[in-house]
């Protein structure tokens, strides 16, 4: 089974050439240009604004002299102004960009034995890539899911280890608290000390018998 033939670029542009559809696109192109308002007002407007026409005595000179002073002044930049429009058609997928397109992928489908369509159509590349960022979406969500619900547990742990702690802390102020042993030692010694300060009181007097009797 013998290999496909390799086509190359020149051998499509030559098979368009041939067939007479470059020219056929050649004069589209040329037909939206001269139809492009935009590119003819700011043609205008540059020949408004050259030198050659704003120099004294070009009045007396004859068109052909006026225009080719304009051509020497303006060409590059016409033509510049002229290709940026050339290839915005060029590269419109809409319009005659995607006419063209599709030409020269019948050429190369017909020229190699391939079968067109050779890339997905816009909306079969658009759906694919809305599935693509669908899928995204989901996965980022079922993500963030997780972590709501990881972040609820740690909150969880956390209320409770609070509680925990402050019912500790409570029980810890409701029960009596431990006297050091200095605290008790001064009590006692006070008490000794108000034992022995009673001790050295002198003693009541007793009444003497006589004064009993006499009473």
């Amino acid at each position: 089974m013998g290999s496909s033939p390799v086509i190359t670029p020149e051998d499509v542009l030559l098979s368009l050439m041939n067939d007479g559809t470059i020219d056929s696109l050649r004069l589209k192109i040329i037909n939206q240009l001269k139809s492009n308002e935009e590119l003819k007002n700011t043609t205008i407007k540059m020949a408004e604004q050259s030198k050659v026409l704003n120099t004294p005595g070009a009045e007396k000179q004859t068109k052909r002299e006026l225009f080719d002073a304009l051509r020497q002044e303006l060409e590059t930049q016409v033509l510049e102004k002229a290709s940026k429009s050339v290839w915005e058609l060029i590269l419109d997928n809409n319009g005659l960009g995607n006419e063209i397109s599709g030409t020269v992928e019948r050429v190369f489908c017909r020229l190699s034995g391939r079968e067109p369509p050779l890339f997905p159509p816009p909306a079969d590349a658009h759906n694919a890539v809305a599935s693509v960022n669908a899928n995204a979406d989901t996965s980022a969500n079922a993500s963030a899911s997780a972590n709501d619900k990881e972040n609820g547990k740690e909150k969880g742990k956390t209320k409770g280890k609070a509680t925990a702690t402050a019912s500790n802390s409570n029980e810890k102020e409701k029960a009596p608290k431990k006297r050091r042993y200095s605290e008790i030692n001064a009590q006692g010694q006070g008490e000794e000390n108000q034992v022995a300060a009673k001790s050295d009181e002198p003693p009541a007097a007793v009444p003497e018998e006589s004064q009993v009797l006499k009473t």
